[in-house]
This record gives structure tokens, sequence and C-alpha cells, in this order.
């Protein structure tokens, strides 16, 4: 079979389950029913038995050692490829892995942890860790949150085990070092780079990190040692607290979220409010409680489920996944439906955090949300300074993640609570709570639902570093305009996945991917003004 026509078929082949299995999955996470998840389940298990054809598989090897391919055609074998490499198991594997995700998926949707007799949603435990000054009610929420874990634990070291089983007979040595290589990742590298960037920020991070604790100890009327996981914004530590002089809530009350994400894109010529009527953007219960965007066909039918309240937090989650959703919407439809995709998950998301931290940008307050001048003088520096904060922390959390994870799949028997708290420990600096023996990580959705996707926020963070600071040298010192808007789209968003992501950032910053932007920006000691 020519190489035209057997792409042509796996194109249509692909896009025909791509609809089916996103659909099922929008169903699953924006009702909360059990008829959804199985659906979701069954359609990503029809998604993964037709890239186990191992006859395909043989095919595609076949054609990809052909000389005279054009870059488009290579680039979509070598996908198919790295797709099929991870799906060369049997039936009965694939639907039992779908399953068992899809049964744990269910459970963390639609599990509502009580306090007092009282149900807590996440946006409610989100409000309680922000904002009251309540000890024993904050560690009640905190310990809520986790409750969870518990129920979802047993289930989950199952799933990891299956999927090393599976990864095994494929020839890697664990499922985690699989999903790297077809990831097109070298897990030495990245590691190395995460190892550097602990030690990079050490020195600046320890400082803000020991002004925070000070000042949650006065606001808690505690001693610094008696901090505990509860006196922090959220249950994993993953933000900063909005210190009162960096606090922008106030400035969001009675604000139209959507209105002002349409006027961000709008300004860069980037329109993205034609996708809201299909998406899902208030909180109600049933619905994932977190946020999302799916590409439902590539075909521009593209939807965003968020939980609104007007704050600065779903603000910027506005921001961030309407950059997935622009990322999405500005591909270029005339590529084939393989390459009509991000370069890779870590690009998606340099875009979606782009955007994302928007809200404490001096340029964004002031054209969107027209704060005056004398205001932004006066919360400058502590925006300034809490962004630095802002961005070590998530660093520093997404790297606990990423660690704790490759030992969780190297050893699943291992004791996991206590590995989880030693490394939030050392890399978090946070003193775990006493006589714990809740499994609290497995509070954490990503580890059922997205495996081995968590290093790609980092990746994405210091993508996002390297092409803003790219653009203000190369494009235009001030960001929300249609020049800026025109080198996005067209340099990074429009070529899909037609290269590899390394490639891809060389191409639209002149070199690839560097961490020096991200450690000039926020671990030394005076941040660079972003």
């Amino acid at each position: 079979m020519h190489v035209e026509q057997f792409l042509k078929q796996q194109n249509e082949q692909f896009q025909i389950l791509l609809k089916k299995s996103s659909y099922a999955g929008w169903m699953a996470q924006t009702t909360g029913e059990k008829k959804w998840a199985e659906e979701a389940g069954k359609a990503s298990s029809e998604f993964s038995l037709y890239y186990s054809d191992s006859q395909r598989f043989e095919k595609v090897k076949e054609l990809l050692s052909k000389e005279n391919l054009s870059p488009e055609q290579q680039r979509q074998l070598e996908l198919l490829e790295t797709e099929m490499k991870e799906n060369q198991m049997s039936k009965e594997t694939i639907e039992e892995l779908a399953s068992m995700s899809s049964e744990l998926n269910y459970l963390f949707n639609t599990y509502m942890p009580q306090v007092d007799g009282r149900k807590l949603s996440a946006n409610s435990i989100r409000d309680i860790l922000v904002n009251s000054t309540d000890n024993v009610e904050r560690e009640k929420a905190w310990k809520a949150s986790k409750e969870v874990g518990a129920e979802v634990s047993t289930k989950l070291i199952e799933l990891v085990k299956k999927r090393n089983e599976a990864a095994r007979n494929l020839g890697y040595e664990n499922y985690y070092k699989m999903a790297f290589a077809n990831q097109e990742l070298d897990l030495e590298e990245i590691f190395t780079i995460f190892s550097n960037l602990v030690e990079q920020s050490d020195e600046t991070f320890r400082k803000l990190k020991s002004e925070l604790d000070a000042s949650l100890a006065e606001k808690f009327k505690i001693d610094v040692k008696d901090l505990r996981p509860w006196h922090y914004s959220d249950p994993f530590f993953q933000e900063a607290p909005a210190n009162e002089d960096a606090n922008l809530d106030p400035f969001f009350k009675g604000q139209n979220l959507e209105t002002l994400t349409a006027e961000t894109f709008n300004s860069m010529d980037m329109p993205i409010d034609g996708l809201y009527a299909s998406s899902d953007l208030n909180p109600r219960d049933g619905k994932n409680p977190t946020a999302f965007c799916m590409d439902m066909d590539r075909e521009g039918d593209i939807r965003v489920l968020c939980n609104n309240v007007d704050n600065t937090y779903w603000m910027g989650t506005m921001l961030h996944e309407f950059g997935h959703a622009a990322y999405n919407k500005y591909t270029n439809r005339d590529l084939p439906a393989l390459l009509r995709s991000p370069a890779h998950i870590l690009t998606t998301e340099a875009i979606a955090m782009l955007f994302g931290k928007m809200t404490e940008n001096r340029e964004w307050l002031s054209k969107f949300l027209k704060l005056d001048e004398a205001t932004l003088d006066k919360l400058a520096p502590s925006l300034e300074k809490h962004e630095q904060l802002k961005m070590l922390i998530s660093a520093r959390w997404i790297i606990t993640f990423v660690f704790f994870e490759r030992e969780l799949y190297e050893n699943p028997d291992q004791d996991l609570n206590e590995l989880w708290w030693e490394t939030v420990e050392k890399i978090q600096l946070v003193n775990p709570p006493e006589n714990r023996t809740n499994p609290d990580w497995a509070a954490k959705i990503h580890f059922t639902l997205a495996p081995v996707y968590y290093q790609n926020y980092l990746l994405g963070e210091l993508t996002s570093a390297q092409l803003h600071q790219y653009i203000l040298n190369h494009i235009s010192e001030e960001f929300f305009t249609p020049q800026v808007g025109a080198y996005i789209r067209d340099e990074f968003l429009a070529p899909g996945s037609s290269y590899h992501w390394n490639k891809k950032i060389e191409m639209v910053t002149g070199e690839p991917l560097n961490p020096a932007f991200f450690v000039k920006a926020y671990c030394e000691k005076t941040p660079v003004k972003r």
C-alpha cells in the first residue's frame, strides 16, 4: 500500500475514534454519571485496541524505513509509531486498564468529603484554606480534601502494577520509563534539569519560604515550627498564598471572567469567545471540580470546562485553559488530522501558562482590569515578589510530584505514605503532619487520570519563560498586540505537531529548550521584570 493511501486511512480512522472518545469523556466529566464513565472507558479501549494491531504497527515501521518520505509523511508515521508502541498489548489488558482508570475517575468526580456533617466541594475547601483563620477549621478541611486518597489508593496501586506489567511485556523496565520514551523525552536529561532547578533555586526559595512561614505563623498565632500543610492556601502547597499586599481578589469581585478572557485574546487578534457556547464554565454538582480543555474532533469543536468564581484563581484558570483552546483553534486546519494538534503536551502547557500567569502582569492589569497607575505602582513590588514565590512554589510542587511518581512506578510496594512526606519535606520544605497514615498522595487525581504527565507542566513553564523573553527582546515590549498574536499564532501554534517539540522551540526562539530563562526570571534574588 502506498504511504499516502495508508496515512489517509489512519487519519480517517483516528478522527472517528477521537470523536467517540472525546464525547464520552466530556459527558463523563460534565455529568458525573456512571454510565458515561463506563462509556469513556470503552471508547478509550477502542482507541488503544486500534493502535494495538500488530500488523498495522509493522506496516508503520516498514514505511518509516522507506526513503523519499516527505517531512509531513515522516512525522505522521513517527507519531503513529510512538502511539502504537505502548499499545502492543492484549485486548484483555487494554480493556482492564481502561476500566480500572475510568472507575477511579468516577470515584474522584463523585466523592464529596464531609466536615462536621457538612459536605464540602473542592471550591469550599479552597475557600477555607484561602480565607479561614481558624486553625481547627483549616485542619479539618485539609484532612477532608485527602479522604478520597483512602477511597482510591488500593485500586490505584493495583492500576500502577497493571500498567507496569503491561510495560514489561513490551520490553520496558516499567510504565514510567515507557511513557517517557513515548513522549519523546529523555528521562535522565529531564531529571537532571529538575535536580539542577532545585539546587539553583534553593537559596531564593528558602529565603522567600522563610518569610512566608513567618507571616503565616503570625497570622495563625502559632510558632513557625508548628506550621503544617493546612496552614498553606491549597491542599498540596501548589500555590503561593496571596499576601494582603498582593491580593487581587477584591479587584475581580463582580468582574465577568468570560469578558476579560475574550478581551485578552481579541487584543492579539486571536479570538476565542466563539468557543464559549459549547464550553461548561460554571460550578455545579456532578461535574469535574477542576478545569481542562478538550479538542473534540480537531475540526474546531473545542471545549473548556471550568468552575468559575469571580476571583484571581479562576481568572488565571480561564486564561490558562483558553490558552490551550487557542492552540487547538489556531493550528493549521489544512494539516492532516494526526498533525492537527500541539507539538507536545509541554508546548500547549507553555502557551496556557504564558496566558495563565497574566493576572499578575502589570500590562494586563492596566489594559483589561483597568487599574490606574497609582494602584499599580503600589501593587507592583508585592506582585513581582509574589510571582517569584508563586513560580518557585509551583516548580517545587511539580518536582515533588514527578520525583515521587517515578519512585511509585519503580516500587509500588514500598511505604508510599512515608515516601510522600519525605519528598514533600525535602523539596517543598513543608512539615509533615504527625502520625499520618492516610494515603494523602493518592488524593491527587493526576496519578489516575494523567499518569506520567506532570513533568510537562514544568517543561511548559521553562518553555513559557523562554518564549516570553524572546517576545519581549525581539518582537515587542508590549505583549497584548496583534503583532505578538501573529507571532504566537503563525510561528508557534499553526504548525501543530509537524515538528519534534524541541525543534519547534528552536525554530521559534532561536535555540532549543534552555532552563536559563526560567532561572534568570525566578531563581535569582531580584527577579527580572516580566
